[in-house]
């Protein structure tokens, strides 16, 4: 199967989820993860009129965005991988939405990179909804306060939650958790759901999934 065949597959599976959940169609935003594949592999699915991706590593998009983003109009790039302090310059410069706001050091270091560069970015929280002790994220329990934190004493565009439940658990409580602490900290925004479980995350209440190895195929 190649990979328009796979784009549009994953693109009619996702508004059959929109309907089961009685959503309207549309409602649902499907963020190609294009971390590891070249920009020649990605530019199929730009031809084929698809515009908004996720990429994993700053520095690995530094290698192939800028010239894709020149090529393309209106193309939306999301940072869906953990993001290092030294690294929030280059990140403010190339991306549209950073989704791994993951503790105070990152947030203070964007706001005043975005303040330097006045260019102020849609931003999400991660939420280590497992509790694991190797994934990044905020504790569910403290979402709410450092949401508040984010908006109202760094300036932060705070959209919405982001997170990626544990690989080896069930993910629907997981999103319920994510759909409550949003409603909790007043975001609309819901970043959940990649290619094995985007379905079971639109029923929940997602408004963004992040879809690679179905589109892309395995890295």
């Amino acid at each position: 199967m190649d990979i328009i065949t796979r784009l549009n597959e994953v693109k009619h599976n996702l508004v059959r989820a929109e309907q089961e959940a009685e959503r309207p169609e549309g409602s649902v935003t499907l963020v190609a993860v294009s971390k590891t594949f070249d920009a020649d592999a990605i530019r199929p699915v730009l031809e084929a009129g698809h515009r908004v991706f996720g990429e994993n590593r700053v520095q690995e998009s530094q290698g192939k965005w800028p010239g894709l983003k020149q090529a393309y109009d209106g193309v939306e790039l999301h940072l869906i991988g953990p993001l290092q302090s030294n690294k929030v310059e280059d990140a403010v410069a190339l991306f549209d939405v950073i989704e791994t706001v993951d503790r105070e050091k990152i947030a203070r270091a964007l706001a005043e990179e975005m303040k330097r560069q006045n260019r102020f970015l849609p931003v999400y929280i991660q939420i280590n909804t497992g509790l694991e002790p190797q994934k990044a994220g905020i504790a569910p329990d403290d979402a709410v306060s450092f949401a508040g934190f984010c908006k109202n004493e760094l300036g932060l565009n705070v959209t919405g939650l982001m997170c990626i439940p544990p690989a080896d658990e069930n993910p629907g409580p997981h999103f319920a958790l994510l759909a409550r602490l949003a409603a909790k900290a007043g975001l609309s925004r819901l970043s959940m759901g990649m290619s094995g479980d985007y379905g079971v995350a639109i029923g929940f209440g997602a408004t963004s999934v992040r879809v690679g190895s179905a589109i892309f195929g395995s890295r």
